[in-house]
């Protein structure tokens, strides 16, 4: 489990040598529609990107510039995917590092390019360009909120964090900003979520922690079973804090900071899913091994059968023990034991895979409640893993019924 941290003011521009700014270019009706983030000397950067192999032009240019380990600004349009979009979309994704990279004094390479929206419609450039122009005129360390609401689409709330911690003789600050709520579903990256350091740490250290982190907190969370051709994390990571060169010690307890940001936005995420109600955790003790329990862990929080269950506040804990059968884990059945758990306290379902006599209105009384537990115990093993994920409503099919149009 991660160490408890405490939240700190600021959002994504809370790390020192960071500015950001999110406008209006004309992308959506009125909202905000085009971030930029600017780390004001280069930064060591990492990414993971999404496994779906279709996948978005901005996402192809950014995995291309990241090789060199180095980047100074992320620029992120919301309202269109310019996915699925040929040799102009590859072409507009390359434009808009072009002109962040003139409006920031950067080289293009530098620059991380990030779109999310409608997939199969090409960007309306003039705008993009103005708007990245626009943008790069009000880069301030205030901008971070702006920056977090202008990359969201179907969200309904800002999904932002900062947290410091002492590394090195200095103290450092990780932060991070998100978007998701629909076509959410583990092997990342589930959504866009851009992360800032102002630790001083290698880049092959920093990928590595990336990816241990994401592995356990946004490829643990599933909203509908779709995996975007958008999705990536990336961090960045500038060394102005001036910390000494990390230990071993120092090491983990990065990788900590930066587990505890990740696992607030991805329960963030989860909590916001489309036309969601509840917030679905999944806890997963006794597993024979880490990999184990996430595989049970992502089959109970992705089940619609479950999620359903769930959000009609049905105590059905027979579909619980089904979407673990099918998770493709080696678990023995007649060891299993099932408990709900909410503000409204706790309650168990079956043990050994057996049935237990139960309160129903305790139960019905647990499932009321927004924040929702399931806990299995497989007594296998000692690992352990969390999943996330929401209750599947009617709402979810009214706004992916009419989202293009």
């Amino acid at each position: 489990m991660t160490q408890d941290f405490q939240p700190v003011a600021g959002g994504i521009t809370a790390p020192r040598g960071f500015v950001a700014a999110g406008i209006h270019a004309g992308l959506k009706k009125e909202k905000l529609d085009l971030a930029l983030i600017v780390s004001e000397v280069p930064a060591t950067a990492a990414a993971v990107y999404t496994r779906n192999r279709v996948k978005a032009a901005p996402l192809r240019v950014t995995a291309e510039h990241l090789k060199a380990g180095l980047a100074r600004a992320i620029v992120a349009n919301s309202g269109y995917a310019n996915a699925c979009t040929g040799e102009r979309g590859y072409r507009d994704a390359r434009e808009m590092a072009v002109v962040t990279a003139g409006a920031v004094g950067c080289e293009p390479w530098q620059v991380v390019v990030a779109s999310t929206g409608v997939i199969g419609v090409p960007l309306p450039m003039d705008k993009v360009t103005a708007g990245i122009q626009a943008a790069a005129s009000r880069l301030a360390v205030e901008g971070g909120r702006d920056a977090a609401a202008a990359i969201m689409t179907t969200d309904t709330r800002i999904k932002e964090i900062a947290i410091q911690l002492p590394l090195g003789g200095e103290t450092v600050t990780i932060a991070g900003i998100a978007k998701g709520s629909g076509m959410i579903h583990p092997n990342m990256g589930t959504m866009l979520c851009f992360l800032t350091t102002d630790a001083a740490i290698e880049q092959e250290d920093l990928e590595q922690a990336l990816r241990v982190v994401v592995d356990r907190t946004f490829n643990m969370v599933t909203v509908d079973g779709d995996t975007s051709t958008n999705d990536m994390a990336v961090i960045l990571a500038n060394g102005c804090a001036g910390n000494a060169p990390l230990t071993i010690e120092e090491h983990a307890a990065f990788r900590s900071g930066l587990e505890y940001v990740c696992r607030y936005l991805a329960r963030l995420i989860a909590r916001d899913g489309e036309g969601a109600s509840k917030l679905i955790t999944v806890e997963v003790y006794g597993a024979a091994s880490e990999v184990e329990a996430r595989q049970v862990a992502r089959s109970v929080a992705g089940s619609n059968l479950v999620k359903s269950a769930i959000f009609g506040a049905d105590a059905n804990w027979g579909r619980i023990i089904c979407a673990a059968g099918y998770s493709g884990a080696e678990i023995d059945p007649d060891k299993i034991d099932i408990y709900l758990e909410s503000h409204a306290g706790r309650e168990q379902m079956a043990a050994g895979g057996e049935p237990l006599p139960f309160s129903e209105a305790k139960a019905a009384a647990i499932l009321a409640e927004e924040d929702i537990t399931i806990i299995l115990d497989l007594n296998r093993g000692r690992a352990a893993a969390t999943a996330w994920g929401c209750d599947l409503t009617y709402d979810y099919v009214k706004i992916n019924a009419s989202y293009r149009t």
